[in-house]
């Protein structure tokens, strides 16, 4: 069983600068609230087609405590969750919701402190009539993720870690905060201006 309660500790551009730029959803998907706190749980897969929310609405019901539930969507008409909704999801454990979509009831959602990551909110609800399956590899902003992945969200984005070699790079993400928590600023400052000096003048760049 992975915990990663352990990712807590590890921020989004700490977890982006080992993964690469196609692990880290687009900026569409932003936390509709803030100060967001950081979330980190295994991912709980929902796919609702556009204009249907059925498939989360049900997804509360079945997901664990901890997990984030991770939905593709695309939908920018109708809203795929409201208060209600993250209300009860909240109640369960539910550590979050990454939408690839729109939520409605944003104060009471603020209020109740439930961390939404999604691309905005819009006042209609969607229908609910397509049945889809849980647990299968979703789209959500642009990532592809697979049921318990673990995802970490916070102010600065949403990286989805794959389930496999989390290990290493839980590993390697501490081991580069230790690196960077013991550089004090002058040495980071002489470090990277030789740095971009010594890439300035391999480019024949003079001043």
């Amino acid at each position: 069983m992975i915990d990663t309660t352990e990712f807590l500790d590890i921020p989004t551009t700490t977890l982006a600068d080992l993964l690469g730029r196609e692990r880290v959803m687009d900026i569409g998907i932003r936390p509709l609230w803030e100060p967001v706190p950081r979330i980190a749980g295994p991912a709980f897969t929902v796919r609702c087609p556009v204009g249907d929310n059925l498939m989360l609405h049900a997804a509360i019901h079945r997901a664990a405590p901890g997990s984030v539930i991770v939905v593709e969507s695309g939908d920018l008409d109708y809203a795929l969750a409201g208060g209600n909704v993250c209300g009860v999801a909240r109640r369960r454990g539910i550590a979050g919701f990454v939408a690839d979509g729109l939520i409605r009831d944003l104060a009471e959602v603020r209020e109740m402190r439930f961390p939404v990551f999604a691309r905005g909110v819009i006042p209609i609800p969607a229908a609910k009539s397509a049945v889809t399956p849980f647990g299968e590899r979703v789209r959500c902003g642009g990532v592809p993720v697979d049921a318990g992945d673990i995802v970490v969200a916070d102010e600065e984005g949403v990286v989805a870690v794959p389930a496999s070699g989390h290990e290493e790079i839980l590993t390697a993400a501490r081991a580069k905060l230790a690196k960077e928590a013991a550089e004090t600023l002058d040495e980071w400052e002489a470090a990277h201006r030789a740095h971009v000096d010594e890439i300035l003048g391999r480019n024949g760049f003079e001043g």
